[in-house]
């Protein structure tokens, strides 16, 4: 990837529906270019999925919580693998200190998330696990 493909990428983390007139413009190149780079990304496997987000009182009814996980010995790749098919799982992170991964649950209510908690509880692998309810999100200017 040159700087090019970096300003692209860039550009469609702010707004995946970008067109791609507005993208070569903003790049400076043609809208050919950019159909073939946004191409060979994906076909590269870079770019690997387009999304939406939500703003995170858009969804009152939804609960989040972030789990820090330990894993057993040399277990990592298949932990991770196996949190990557659970649906509770929104997001995972490998981490550095006293924790190995940081999850991101979503669940609907709260019998909900004790379902979502129990089946990574049983996951091989997982030592121990901590878990936080996200209560209120405050803005940084």
């Amino acid at each position: 990837m040159d700087s090019t493909d970096l300003k692209l990428l860039g550009l469609l983390r702010q707004d995946a529906r970008a067109s791609v007139a507005m993208l070569a413009g903003k790049l400076g190149v043609s809208r050919g270019t950019v159909s073939n780079r946004i191409r060979k990304l994906e076909d590269d496997g870079v770019l690997v999925g387009y999304t939406v987000l939500l703003r995170p009182d858009a969804q009152t009814q939804r609960i989040t919580a972030w789990m820090s996980i330990t894993v057993e010995g040399n277990q990592t790749r298949a932990v991770i693998s196996t949190l990557l098919g659970e649906p509770g799982v929104a997001a995972l992170h490998d981490t550095n200190g006293r924790w190995d991964l940081l999850a991101e649950l979503r669940a609907g209510n709260l019998a909900e998330l004790a379902e979502v908690l129990e089946r990574v509880r049983l996951i091989k692998g997982i030592g121990s696990t901590e878990t936080s309810i996200h209560l209120q999100s405050y803005k940084i200017s």
